[in-house]
């Protein structure tokens, strides 16, 4: 399955679903309206993308739709930093990596982390 491309306001959508899902549009536009100044229209118009996209899908109880995600979002996480990847680096991943090493401040888990993950690519 491929995943569909998600603009930013939408992941906002998105995150709120995979957080807690099902929902109906009505608990998307409460969350989102806590720290979003967006219309409830508005909110539906991303929901209605989003379903046209795939990203999303619904089913009808008694009284409303309620929406769940289609894709996991570590799909989308991995995707989106595949294409960010080759938009800006040409793929090269390394290179992004070594670029982020060297501005980010890192904890000391955070190198260990980081150091099991190279080994562990490193036997395979």
């Amino acid at each position: 399955m491929s995943i569909p491309k998600i603009s930013d306001s939408e992941w906002e959508v998105m995150k709120v679903i995979w957080k807690s899902s099902p929902l109906t549009s009505e608990e998307i536009i409460a969350s989102l309206s806590e720290k979003k100044d967006w219309s409830p229209q508005t909110i539906k118009t991303f929901i209605n993308r989003l379903l046209k996209k795939g990203a999303i899908g619904y089913e009808k109880t008694s009284r409303s739709y309620v929406y769940y995600p289609t894709i996991s979002e570590k799909e989308c996480v991995l995707a989106e930093s595949k294409n960010f990847i080759e938009r800006v680096y040409d793929g090269a991943a390394a290179m992004f990596f070594a670029n982020f090493i060297e501005e980010k401040a890192l904890s000391e888990e955070e190198i260990a982390k980081l150091k099991n993950l190279l080994e562990g690519k490193k036997r395979k």
